[in-house]
C-alpha cells in the first residue's frame, strides 16, 4: 500500500478523493509561495471527486500557509457542511458553489485577488494585449465580466459569473480580481500562475510610457491556430501536470505538512 493509499484508509476517503485533497492543499501552499493570496481570504476549491452535490472549501479563518489535506469541510451546493467542521466563508460559496454545479469543466475554480491580475481589473481597459507568446496563450483562453455589483453574498452573484465565464477558462473580473478553472487542479493552479505573470508583465511594459508593440494580426492568428491544434505533450502528460508536480516536489522539500 502507497502513502495515499495508507493515508485515505485511515482517514476514510477513496485515494482518488485524498489526492485531491492533498493537491489542493498543494495549491494554497503555492498560492501564498507566489503571492497569490489574500491572507484568509479569496478561495481555491474543488468538487469532491465521485460526489454530485458538495466541493473542497477550507474553514474561515485558515491561513493559506496552514492548509494542509485533513482541513478541507466538504460543502453541499445548498451551503450545508457535508463533512468536516468549520464556517463556510458566504462570498466563497455564493461565487464556487453555482459555478462547480453549472460549468462542466469548472471541477476546479480559483479565485484570487493577485496583485498584478487585479491591478489589471482596476484600468478602464483591463484587456491582456497581445505583445507577446504568453499573452496569446492566456488571452484565447479568457472571458472579461465588466459588471461588477458589490461583494457575492447571493449566489445569484455565482450564477452571473459562471455565464460570464462561459466556455473560458480564465476570468478577468472589472474592479475585482481574477478566476480560473480546471478540470483538475494543476490545470488551475497553471492558468492562475501564468495570468498573474502575464498581467505583470503587461503591467511593467505600459509603466515604461513607451507604445506597447503589439504582434500583427496574422502572427495572432497563426499563434492561436498552434495552441488550438497543438498535440504537444511530454510522456502523454500535460505541462499543467509536469509543471504542479515540480512545485509539489518544492512543497515536500521546504513544508511536507501540506500533505497530512
Amino acid at each position: 500500500m502507497n502513502y495515499v493509499q495508507s493515508k485515505s484508509a485511515a482517514q476514510g476517503y477513496s485515494d482518488v478523493q485524498w489526492q485531491a485533497r492533498v493537491d489542493l492543499a498543494a495549491a494554497h501552499r503555492c498560492a501564498v509561495m507566489h503571492n497569490l493570496h489574500e491572507g484568509i481570504f479569496n478561495h481555491l476549491t474543488m468538487r469532491v471527486p465521485g460526489e454530485t452535490d458538495r466541493y473542497y472549501q477550507i474553514p474561515f479563518g485558515t491561513h493559506w500557509s496552514e492548509v494542509t489535506a485533513s482541513c478541507f469541510m466538504e460543502v453541499g451546493y445548498d451551503g450545508e457542511v457535508k463533512r468536516g467542521e468549520g464556517i463556510v466563508e458566504r462570498s466563497a460559496y455564493c461565487i464556487h458553489a453555482p459555478m462547480h454545479r453549472d460549468l462542466d469543466h469548472a471541477a476546479a475554480v480559483f479565485h484570487t485577488h493577485m496583485p498584478f491580475a487585479s491591478a489589471l481589473t482596476r484600468l478602464e481597459d483591463q484587456h491582456i494585449k497581445p505583445i507577446g507568446q504568453t499573452e496569446l496563450g492566456t488571452m484565447m483562453k479568457t472571458g472579461y465580466d465588466e459588471g461588477y455589483e458589490g461583494p457575492g453574498l447571493d449566489p445569484a452573484e455565482g450564477d452571473r459569473l459562471a455565464k460570464a465565464c462561459g466556455d473560458k477558462t480564465v476570468l478577468l473580473m472589472a474592479n475585482h480580481g481574477a478566476l480560473t478553472v480546471g478540470n483538475t487542479i494543476a490545470e488551475a493552479y497553471d492558468r492562475l500562475y501564468y495570468l498573474e505573470r502575464v498581467a505583470q508583465v503587461q503591467l511593467y511594459a505600459m509603466w515604461t510610457g513607451q507604445p506597447l508593440r503589439h504582434l500583427p494580426e496574422n502572427v495572432i492568428e497563426k499563434t492561436y491556430e498552434s495552441y488550438r491544434g497543438s498535440s504537444m505533450r511530454y510522456g502523454d502528460r500535460p505541462n499543467a501536470a509536469w509543471h504542479f508536480d515540480a512545485l509539489k516536489r518544492i512543497l515536500d522539500r521546504k513544508e511536507p505538512n501540506y500533505a497530512e
